[in-house]
């Protein structure tokens, strides 16, 4: 500053005539009838030297170089930004996954390149992951398998306190799964992946799924101990008289979740997806206890002559 105020010149006119010779533009134009060309060249400045010479104002007659009124060097593009990885100098570059890729999919296809790219990198110089985006999917999905199995876990430790029968722990025990099984195919078919919006829904839905199972068997239990029906009769009888109440029941389920579904704008778009999951998973949930719990309860089930006699003749 001290040598461009003796000479008269200010910050802004050395930017602007740096910026002037080493601007990159048209140096003119060929023409003729038929055609235009226009003539172009490479022009830049690339070194200390070449910046050195610039003429940033002409004083007295005589002209004032850039490299007369400051120092210029060789150096890097800023040295005002940098980059360190366990306090080390480093370079970090960013992978960046297409809005339509899956993001486990491609961490994982990026660290089996790894090894080919350190191969043929200088011994000095080595490869690290700073940041994995793929941790928190990998641990919401871990997060729902250990929410599914403790919940199975709950309503066959419920359901044996109340029927005290092994074969009746089962029939819900299957029904859950294979209910999120179906909902898990209906996402295939609707193009979603398990991201952490499908997988709250998931969870949500573990818990919604067991209610059909339970009101189901009771009632068909309940018949079997009380009128003294044999599996497949009990079966039919609880089926035909609790069937409307599933069906009535898993509609209103389906109700409260409609608003989500036809939800407009951004935050529409990121739970329609987590509506629909929990929907299909109360439709499959209604569906499996209408036709997979009955039959189970059918071949599966059974009462002792002594819960019988509990009730009465």
């Amino acid at each position: 500053p001290t040598a461009l105020a003796a000479r008269g010149i200010s910050i802004d006119q050395l930017q602007a005539a740096v910026a002037s010779a080493n601007s990159n533009t048209p140096l003119g134009v060929l023409q003729n009838d038929k055609q235009q060309l226009t003539i172009t060249a490479n022009a830049q400045l690339t070194d200390a030297a070449g910046f050195s010479n610039i003429i940033i104002a002409t004083k007295n007659g005589h002209p004032v170089r850039l490299g007369e009124v400051t120092r210029v060097v060789d150096s890097v593009q800023t040295t005002t930004t940098a980059s360190w990885y366990d306090g080390t100098r480093a370079i970090i570059m960013a992978v960046q996954r297409q809005p339509d890729a899956n993001t486990v999919d491609v961490v994982d296809k990026v660290k089996a390149m790894l090894p080919s790219f350190k191969d043929q990198m200088p011994a000095a110089a080595d490869i690290k992951l700073l940041n994995d985006r793929s941790s928190s999917i990998r641990q919401a999905v871990s997060d729902v398998q250990f929410t599914l199995l403790l919940t199975i876990a709950l309503v066959i430790m419920v359901i044996f306190v109340f029927l005290r029968r092994v074969t009746a722990t089962i029939i819900p025990a299957v029904a859950v799964p294979i209910s999120l099984i179906a909902t898990l195919g209906a996402m295939f078919l609707f193009g979603f992946s398990i991201d952490n919006i499908s997988l709250m829904g998931l969870t949500l839905a573990v818990g919604l799924v067991v209610d059909d199972a339970i009101v189901m068997l009771e009632n068909i239990f309940r018949h079997m101990e009380e009128d003294g029906l044999s599996a497949f009769d009990a079966s039919l009888k609880g089926a035909r008289e609790i069937g409307f109440t599933i069906i009535s029941i898993s509609i209103s389920l389906v109700a409260v979740f409609i608003p989500v579904l036809l939800m407009g704008g951004v935050i529409g778009r990121i739970f329609n997806e987590f509506a629909v999951v929990v929907t299909v998973a109360i439709l499959a949930s209604m569906f499996v206890s209408l036709t997979l719990t009955p039959m189970l309860c059918s071949r599966l089930l059974s009462v002792t002559k002594a819960d019988r006699d509990k009730h009465g003749p």
